[in-house]
């Protein structure tokens, strides 16, 4: 049942985000303009004085800027906020993000607002902006969201290692080829073969694949969004090369493995030498500045293939280095109450002139702590300029870097803009995944999940054969149902014959004090239930009406999308089938153990419960550390005992793809004190009697455990064992929380399968198909438990029978 109510239950938890986006629209004096996505801290003094000046000019205004978790790419609150018509009034919106959203009809087209607006000083014109900017906030050729920030990429390398290494600081590689040769030159192994140094890893920083595949002439959509074109030979190069990176460097599980226990700040591993080349962002020369001032380091446009370099066939007048560039937009909610307020407000923040005050204010912020201050780039050519002008660090250092990374934006690629990006980009990940780790060619990885987004762009362009559902007949049915229920519930009560007074009135309080209960029970258990029932037979995203598709959704969890069911299933059932009998065998072990009289037992059994009752998020962030290939506890102990004994190598725990279902299991022992309650209620209800009967008899001890106690315990087993498979099977925050269901979908378990395709594609009705395939599934088990209960559990009521 649990399954079914977490369609609901993700909405019920994020109500107070719709009572507090409403609330702030009741004040009676200023106008609360309402913007999510803001970031907030000590690195964003600039924005807050951006913010504050336009209260000054706007006193009718009170900015409410709200981190709220939006913006990026987990979009529950903000379309819980849309579908409860009480949006935000603006959202800072990840730029790559904004087709997916335009698609579903949530932002405002902001074309009527800008030609408005365009001749006025403080209009939006579209020219000023960055190409790539401009182009990623618009979707079918109508604009959807202004430019705010930008990034782009570059390779950061340390002088300091080049040097050691015997290489010229003074010339970065350029070429694949010559990258792959430094980075067997800059790495360093320890005596015992562990990396103590790695030159350089493709996928470590902000490069990803889409950056390889540009630089080698590579495309992910057709120019028309219809067709993905992911597995065309340039990008399946591309994937080749970063494979044979990797396998250079002892593979990509050793480096995960390593990498694994790379941190942030001042611990960054390219500030601390751990890494001595990456691609990454224009934000770290911020990082830098304040955490490694010290560090000798230059940038230079990240290496190519050679033709590119020589300009040689399909690269014949294209520019030699190229980047990609992302950032993010305001936007405008479709049922925003304050547009005109909104639209002021955007204007000002992306203006030179808030601009200029926000690098002031980070600036003496900065100075007066004692850090230098590398301003962030805007989508804004001109403003761009002014910035380097104004406030460009003096070391060379930085000033040489910062143009580097302006200059760059001139020959910067985009992710595409369509309404599948975000499947585009997971699809993209977990072929790389798949790739590097050699679990299938990288010209089959590419195949298989452009296969995949191609199935989603086709089934949006052909939504028009499905008729929308005419909630008329499920009505219908409903009705019928139900006076049905009524008619046999009148049946029932006609049975006991008639009601007398007194009873008649006690049983219409009794019924008058339940009905709170029931009627929660009917609309937040039942009504979720019966509308899972309905929309499974749908495609529904929250936003649109939901179109009756029939069988189709369970046809596709069964034919082309079985093989990620498949994977998910055979991961929940490794856990049940390892799991649960270690983690019953552990709690009935800790039982025994505190079953016995011994002074201070209650303190003992309180420090074994304890785990049970930790936060599943804490605890979950705990034993990431705990499992930490490199630095977590259990791999020193492994490293000091059966590492010197038998010089075995300590696993990689989560980072591997063998290891990760193993860690999980090995998680879940930690937190055996919960079990240990039943099995501590049972063992104390043994009749001491059969224990002296078998003593009599000469038994010892495993003869009085197999003979007496396991009997004894089998309905506590049997209990234990029905919760046990539901819960492994609706196994789900751990997984999102430690490994997201990686490494190559290791632990991806139904319920992670469930959540990702409801509240990160929003294919609600898909879902609900998941979630009824997966009660099936449960009962199917249960009922077959049942059944096979009778042969082997053993009840005292009935001895006498």
């Amino acid at each position: 049942m649990r399954v079914f109510r977490s369609l609901a239950l993700v909405f019920i938890l994020l109500l107070p985000v719709v009572l507090l986006t409403g609330c702030a629209q009741k004040d009676t004096g200023k106008i609360k303009l309402v913007v999510w996505g803001l970031q907030s801290g000590p690195a964003t003094k600039g924005l807050d004085a951006q913010i504050a000046e336009f209260e000054r000019r706007h006193p009718n205004i009170d900015v409410q800027a709200l981190q709220m978790g939006a913006g990026g790419m987990n979009p529950q609150k903000l379309i819980t906020a849309i579908a409860g018509k009480v949006p935000p009034d603006v959202v800072d919106q990840d730029r790559f993000t904004i087709g997916d959203w335009a698609s579903r009809d949530t932002f405002m087209n902001l074309d009527t607002l800008i030609k408005r607006d365009q001749a006025k000083k403080d209009g939006i014109k579209p020219q000023e902006f960055y190409k790539a900017c401009w182009s990623e906030a618009t979707y079918n050729g109508k604009v959807y969201a202004i430019p705010f920030s930008t990034d782009d990429r570059a390779l950061y390398y340390s002088k300091t290692l080049f040097r050691a290494a015997g290489l010229d600081p003074n010339k970065p590689p350029q070429t694949w080829d010559e990258l792959l040769e430094c980075a067997k030159k800059l790495t360093k192994y320890g005596r015992d073969g562990d990396f103590e140094r790695i030159g350089f890893l493709p996928n470590y920083g902000n490069s990803w694949l889409y950056l390889y595949s540009w630089q080698n002439g590579g495309e992910f959509m057709s120019t028309d969004g219809r067709t993905c074109t992911m597995n065309n030979k340039y990008s399946v190069d591309a994937l080749k090369y970063m494979t044979s990176v990797y396998d250079s460097l002892k593979g990509v599980e050793a480096t995960n493995s390593f990498s694994s226990a790379f941190k942030a700040n001042e611990l960054d591993p390219f500030l601390t030498g751990l890494v001595a080349m990456k691609i990454d962002g224009n934000w770290f020369l911020d990082g830098i500045a304040r955490y490694g001032p010290e560090l000798d380091f230059a940038v230079a446009p990240a290496p190519v293939p050679r033709e590119r370099l020589e300009g040689k066939g399909r690269f014949a007048g294209q520019p030699k280095f190229i980047t990609w560039s992302g950032g993010f937009s305001f936007a405008i909610p479709k049922g925003a109450k304050h547009v005109e307020e909104s639209w002021a407000f955007i204007k000002w923040m992306v203006s030179p002139e808030a601009t200029r005050i926000a690098c002031q204010a980070q600036k003496e912020y900065n100075a007066s702590k004692g850090r230098p201050y590398v301003p962030s780039m805007t989508a804004d050519v001109k403003v761009n300029e002014m910035i380097f002008k104004e406030f460009a660090p003096v070391l060379p250092k930085y000033r040489d870097s910062l143009r580097l990374f302006l200059d760059l934006m001139k020959v910067s690629k985009y992710r595409p803009v369509t309404f599948v990006g975000q499947r585009l980009w997971d699809e993209h990940v977990k072929a790389f995944d798949e790739g590097t780790r050699h679990k299938m060619s990288p010209q089959a990885a590419m195949d298989m999940h452009t296969k995949i987004v191609q199935k989603e762009l086709d089934k949006v362009f052909d939504k028009s054969k499905f008729k929308v559902l005419n909630w008329s007949f499920p009505l219908a049915i409903l009705a019928i149902l139900l006076v049905v229920f009524i008619g046999f519930v009148i049946r029932k009560f006609r049975e006991y014959g008639p009601m007398g007074a007194i009873t008649r009135s006690e049983t219409i309080a009794g019924y008058t004090f339940a009905a709170p209960w029931i009627l929660g029970f009917l609309v937040f258990t039942i009504g979720p239930i019966i509308a899972s029932i309905i929309f499974s037979f749908c495609d529904y995203d929250v936003l649109h009406p939901a179109r009756w598709v029939g069988i189709y959704n369970y046809q596709q969890l069964l034919t082309d999308d079985w093989q990620y069911l498949s994977k998910a299933l055979y991961n929940a059932g490794f856990l049940a089938l390892f799991g649960l009998p270690l983690g019953l065998i552990t709690g009935l072990a800790i039982a025994m153990l505190l079953n016995t009289k011994v002074g201070g037992m209650t303190w003992y059994r309180t420090f074994f419960y304890l785990p049970s009752i930790v936060p599943v998020v804490a605890n979950a962030i705990l034993w990431i550390w705990v499992l930490n290939p490199q630095y977590g506890l259990v791999n020193a102990a492994w490293r000091a005992t059966l590492g010197q004994w038998f010089h075995l190598a300590a696993p990689a725990w989560l980072a591997s793809e063998l290891w990760a279902k193993p860690g999980l299991i090995f998680m879940g022992l930690w937190g055996a004190g919960g079990g240990m309650i039943l099995w501590l209620a049972g063992l104390q209800g043994v009749p001491q009697h059969l224990y002296e009967a078998a003593d009599i008899d000469g038994a010892n001890w495993w003869h009085r455990f197999w003979n007496v106690t396991l009997p004894m315990l089998t309905p506590y087993l049997f209990f234990n064992l029905i919760m046990g498979t539901i819960g492994v099977l609706q196994t789900f925050d751990t997984v999102y929380i430690m490994t997201g269901g990686g490494p190559v979908d290791s632990t991806a378990v139904p319920v992670l399968y469930l959540f990702n395709n409801a509240f990160t594609y929003f294919k609600m009705g898909y879902a609900s198909a998941i979630a009824w395939l997966m009660f099936i599934i449960i009962l199917a088990l249960t009922v077959v438990q049942l059944k096979m209960a009778p042969r082997w559990v053993h009840y005292e009521a009935e001895k006498g029978k």
